[in-house]
């Protein structure tokens, strides 16, 4: 429970109601009740705010609400609720050390305020900072350094020698440092190239469900400061991914691409290997990169086309079969004007 007022200095917005009311959770616009707080971030959800029993509601600037009831204006509503949602229902995590049936190495050096909970395993020259929480089934391999205040999620693995520094979330079954997929032609048949890089994930990054971070060949893959992957995104060795971007699931990167800041890739869009694609570069879900992609663009398709190019493209593809039947008839009625031309 927090009050309005202490709300509203934690997101730093304007309120108009009362600063006394208490607030006890974050509610969808069509379930909250009496003592809840819910937002709208687009004016064509005010419609049920006529009907909605929130206590209070978080609110754009220059949106007109329904009257009697408590507004709390950002210029974001939807960072707000995210910043209300975290203060009022996101319970402080409990430090419990290292707990019975962990395996940790004795050569590992775990802060105090650090929480190995039962079936994890740590190994040798392991460090895990404070305020880390590995949950049960973590498989930590020797010499990987973890930060402070991460979040490892059940069956996550970090392989030998990798390092994550602050903030770093694995979400349930996130690799880290798998082999690169590495293999030198003999023959008929593939020699291993070993794979004896490391993984650097930045402080904030979050790796989603089964998501796979390969190892370099040689020093690092690197994904850097407040990048977010979602589930089931492939990046492959030597990699390195800018600031604050974003993977969309089932993106793939292949090796030793260069992904620049501020970049957004939409499902299933993939960047061939050994490119470099510039800063605040969006690719359209499906989208694909085969060459070097200059910064500042919005593109989408494959071959990557600018974006309003490719809606263009897609609304003719429904037609290219009558256009290729039309195409036909204009073809042989052509061959008969020809005919008739010779025959004069």
């Amino acid at each position: 429970m927090a009050s309005l007022r202490k709300l509203t200095d934690l997101v730093g917005g304007e309120l108009k109601g009362d600063p006394d009311f208490n607030i006890l959770q974050v509610a969808p616009i069509d379930q909250a009740q009496p003592g809840d707080i819910t937002f709208v971030a687009n004016p064509k959800y005010l419609v049920k705010l006529e009907k909605c029993q929130a206590s209070a509601v978080i609110i754009a600037p220059g949106i007109v609400p329904p009257e009697n009831i408590n507004l709390l204006v950002c210029a974001n509503p939807y960072l707000a609720f995210a910043k209300i949602l975290t203060y009022l229902q996101v319970p402080e995590r409990a430090v419990k050390g290292i707990m019975a049936g962990a395996h940790v190495a004795e050569s590992a050096e775990i802060d105090r305020l650090a929480t190995i909970y039962p079936g994890c395993v740590v190994g040798e020259r392991v460090k895990v900072g404070a305020g880390t929480v590995l949950y049960p089934g973590v498989i930590i391999y020797n010499d990987v350094t973890i930060g402070k205040d991460c979040l490892l999620h059940a069956k996550s693995v970090v392989r030998e020698g990798c390092r994550l520094h602050d903030r770093v979330i694995l979400q349930p079954a996130a690799i880290i440092g798998s082999d690169g997929f590495g293999f030198a032609p003999d023959g008929a048949s593939y020699y291993k190239i070993p794979q004896v890089g490391i993984v650097v994930l930045e402080d904030d990054v979050e790796i989603g469900s089964s998501s796979c971070i390969d190892r370099a060949a040689l020093g690092e893959t690197r994904i850097c400061r407040g990048t977010k992957l979602d589930n089931l995104v492939q990046v492959g060795h030597n990699v390195k991914v800018g600031e604050n971007s974003i993977l969309v699931s089932q993106t793939g990167i292949a090796g030793s691409t260069i992904i620049g800041n501020h970049c957004t890739f939409g499902g299933q869009s993939a960047a061939a290997g050994h490119l470099t694609v510039g800063d605040n570069v969006m690719i359209g879900a499906r989208g694909g990169a085969a060459n070097d992609v200059a910064a500042n663009q919005v593109l989408s398709g494959a071959p990557l086309m600018p974006h309003k190019q490719w809606l263009r493209s897609t609304m003719v593809f429904p037609k290219l079969p009558e256009m290729r039947k039309d195409l036909q008839k204009m073809k042989k009625r052509l061959e008969e004007l020809e005919s008739l031309l010779k025959e004069k």
